[in-house]
């Protein structure tokens, strides 16, 4: 139900955008996010945007490089990310959660999960 694309290889200083786009019943979902998981490391939160009046939030390392933003119309997602560093790679994952939960930024929290899109940023 979650479809993400968009990664790609990016120079460091580079810019890329993700798209997340849902399907299914889209109304269920109260938040819809991005996490990223590293080769060897855990699954961190990147950003999330509230369903119902768009509010946002971001990881303190992300904060001002990366934006995140939806479509309603699509039913699409995206993560706009900006001036790209080395520590940015890794695989990223959409994810919705079913309820609102002020843990947004937990992944335990979000029942549906794309297929992951890999970011790579080389030197």
């Amino acid at each position: 139900q979650l479809q993400a694309s968009g990664g790609g290889l990016v120079q460091a200083g580079g810019s890329l955008r993700l798209s997340c786009a849902a399907s299914g019943r889209t109304s269920s979902r109260y938040f819809m996010g991005w996490f990223r998981q590293a080769p060897g490391k855990e699954r961190d939160f990147v950003a999330t945007i509230l369903s119902t009046g768009g509010s946002t939030y971001y990881a303190d390392s992300e904060k001002g490089r990366f934006t995140i933003s939806r479509d309603n119309a699509k039913n699409t997602v995206y993560l706009q990310m900006n001036s790209l560093k080395l520590e940015d790679t890794a695989v990223y994952y959409c994810a919705a959660t079913r309820y609102y939960s002020s843990n947004y930024y937990s992944d335990y929290e979000y029942f549906y999960w794309g297929q992951g899109t890999q970011v790579t940023v080389s030197s």
